[in-house]
């Protein structure tokens, strides 16, 4: 698929060719608004065709639908003001160089009215990850002007009735909003002769949204605003392919910086396997955090408290453990034993166990161990949360409590608010989560069999060729999915400038802001990031 979106030029022409006709036509663009010239974009080419066939309708291989928008207003106090804003919830097409439809990528957009600004407003881009995750959780959570409340204290979300509420702690009084569902997810497809798999990659999924990101700047007339990229889990490793994309080559669309929650950039740190030592590591404060908020800890190392408890197994799994797994079978008898001593503190499993396992625990086996003799299991994406399984004596969990925990609440309310709030006629499933996308997912980036995908690299060379592009990764005490050490491992080392990074923690796990005091810090956190520029 590389030579689908190589048009970056004739996009900007065909839209002055757009606005020349419109004056003619005497029609005001004001009126006609970005939808109407999207919808101008698809409809031009077809009246031509009628044109030339003397009025009968030309035949064409693949004629691109037409792209539904759906325009509202609303308003939203935040911070103690009053903001007022327009939503646009519409698809945009893609096309390939010679006009043919390749996808509909649908999106929400959210524009602040009624303010005099001086200076052009930032525009803030905004996805989840999967890969196959449409961008409801951080829309419905953290970033939008609604968001739904689930316990923060990680008990299950039940059935509905949900609260949908106003988002205090939206991110709209800052910076103009795009959410945006990849091909596959949400209401979001391939069209014409095009399949899914043509854009579920690294690469190709990267490729698909800077189209987009071009398209929404030039329809939206945004290309001199401040550009930022906030993604979630795997949203964060199409960040990074993102900003590579955008910013190579010489129709350049320079970013200001990326927002990554919950960041896996180099999958050699969550991929076990023999030889693959890793994931042991960057795994190792996570379940001390876990083994501490489940009081599975000495008392003495309760008292220290949460941070400097993680601290000590920081510096424990750098140091002494790292040299452990190194040595492998060189590692002497009396070292072993203290080193597993050391594991068995900081895991609150026993030494028996670990014994068993060869001192090294994958945090599938974790979850399921820690409370097994409660018949308990924790949770991945959070593991506050508890869950029970049918058979307790297994080796993996049956499901993860904190999926399944908060789910129904977040697709009920996007449901919900795109068909009742915002009039989206849509009636296609809207996929909250494909399957389909994630098994079907091409993690080849260089045109070579690769074991583990490592995009950290691109952030790296984003800093060295942009001076201005900055970095904030936030990152869950109790998140078994993205690690937080394992993050910082990362961002360590693959040329990235640490003074261009910040880096924050939450008591709270993979999607830290359904807990209320974690949602108000990391808003909090990303609100100065914006003010930094």
């Amino acid at each position: 698929m590389a030579d689908i979106f190589t048009r970056r030029h004739s996009g900007l022409n065909l839209y002055n060719h757009l606005t020349h006709s419109l004056s003619r036509l005497k029609l005001s663009k004001q009126l006609l608004g970005a939808a109407g010239l999207s919808l101008l974009l698809l409809s031009l080419p077809g009246q031509a065709a009628q044109e030339k066939s003397n009025g009968k309708p030309a035949k064409t291989e693949a004629q691109a639908p037409e792209a539904k928008v759906y325009q509202t207003t609303g308003q939203v106090k935040i911070n103690g003001e009053r903001v007022h804003y327009e939503t646009i919830a519409s698809e945009t097409i893609l096309e390939d160089d010679k006009d043919k439809p390749l996808a509909s990528i649908f999106s929400v957009t959210y524009l602040r009215t009624k303010i005099e600004a001086s200076q052009p407003r930032p525009v803030t881009f905004v996805f989840n990850g999967g890969p196959g995750s449409a961008s409801l959780w951080l829309h419905m959570g953290l970033f939008g002007p609604k968001r739904v409340v689930v316990p923060g204290d990680a008990q299950d979300d039940g059935a509905a009735p949900y609260h949908l509420v106003d988002n205090e702690f939206s991110m709209l009084d800052k910076s103009d909003l795009v959410f945006i569902d990849p091909v596959g997810t949400g209401f979001s497809r391939a069209l014409g002769e095009h399949k899914g798999q043509d854009f579920w990659g690294v690469k190709e999924d990267a490729q698909s949204i800077a189209e987009f990101i071009r398209r929404w700047l030039i329809e939206h007339g945004r290309w001199n605003s401040p550009k930022y990229i906030a993604g979630e889990s795997y949203g964060t490793t199409r960040a990074a392919a993102l900003v590579d994309e955008l910013q190579s080559g010489w129709t350049d669309i320079s970013v200001n910086g990326v927002m990554l929650i919950s960041s896996i950039l180099d999958f050699s740190h969550a991929r076990y396997q023999p030889g693959n030592n890793q994931p042991y590591i960057g795994f190792l404060p996570t379940m001390a955090a876990t083994a501490f908020y489940h009081d599975r800890v000495a008392a003495t190392d309760k008292a220290m408290g949460l941070s400097a408890f993680v601290e000590a197994a920081r510096q424990f799994a750098m140091n002494d453990y790292a040299l452990a797994l190194l040595k492998g079978t060189r590692l002497p008898q009396a070292q072993y034993q203290a080193v597993r001593q050391q594991l068995a503190r900081f895991t609150g499993l026993t030494e028996d166990y670990l014994d068993r396992v060869n001192l090294r625990v994958s945090a599938s086996r974790y979850t399921k161990q820690l409370l097994r003799d409660e018949d308990r299991t924790v949770g991945r994406l959070d593991s506050r949360y508890l869950g029970v399984d049918y058979d307790s004596g297994g080796e993996r969990t049956d499901a993860d409590p904190s999926g399944y925990g908060i789910d129904g609440a977040y697709t009920a309310a996007i449901h919900q608010y795109l068909y009742q709030d915002l009039g989206v006629k849509i009636t296609r499933p809207f996929n909250v989560l494909s399957v389909d996308v994630n098994r079907g997912w091409n993690w080849n980036i260089s045109g070579k069999q690769m074991h583990y995908v490592n995009v950290a690299p691109y952030l790296g060379r984003a800093q060295r060729e942009n001076k201005d592009f900055r970095i904030l990764v936030a990152n869950g005490y109790y998140d078994f999915a993205t690690p937080f050490f394992a993050t910082e491992n990362t961002l360590a080392d693959n040329g990235i400038d640490n003074s261009r990074v910040e880096m924050h923690y939450y008591e709270a796990g993979h999607m830290m802001y359904i807990e209320p005091s974690s949602l108000k810090a990391l808003a909090k956190d990303i609100r100065q990031f914006y003010q930094a520029d």
